[in-house]
């Protein structure tokens, strides 16, 4: 069991994480929303919208609103991790786009950072529509530490 201090510290990091998505206003745009927040990562959903779309025919999710997800949940992995974050900004981010998102379907990013150093977060991420054994996109990134 965590002491009460470690629990509050998690608390903070959550809730910082949370405002972290609030003050971007394309991720308030393209109604993102947390799934998940702890210590081992980020989760963020983003519900199917027909103004999302990227070709009306098939009804299939834009691949820049899939970047914006991945970039995003990348950056709030790095809010949650335990090194105490203040702030963050993309170095470098790879997206590897697998299929396209099922139209209709809500797409789910979960990201975590794998290593650490003084000022750089690397994390990786995941995104999956209902059929979370095939993703849709995968992304590696480089992120900036401020503490």
């Amino acid at each position: 069991m965590t002491d009460p201090s470690s629990e509050e510290q998690i608390e903070q990091r959550q809730r910082i994480a949370r405002q972290f998505i609030e003050v971007i206003p394309h991720a308030r745009a393209l109604g993102m929303s947390f799934g998940e927040l702890s210590e081992q990562g980020a989760e963020i959903w983003l519900p199917w919208r027909e103004d999302l779309v990227g070709d009306p025919r098939s009804g299939v999710i834009h691949g820049g609103v899939i970047s914006a997800l991945m970039d995003t949940c990348c950056g709030a992995a790095v809010m949650v991790h335990p090194t105490g974050a203040r702030s963050t900004a993309t170095i470098d981010l790879r997206i590897d786009y697998m299929r396209a998102a099922t139209p209709g379907q809500t797409i789910r990013a979960k990201a975590s950072c794998y290593h650490i150093t003084r000022s750089v977060a690397f994390v990786r991420a995941v995104a999956t529509d209902d059929d979370d054994s095939r993703p849709v996109a995968s992304a590696t990134g480089a992120f900036t530490i401020e503490r």
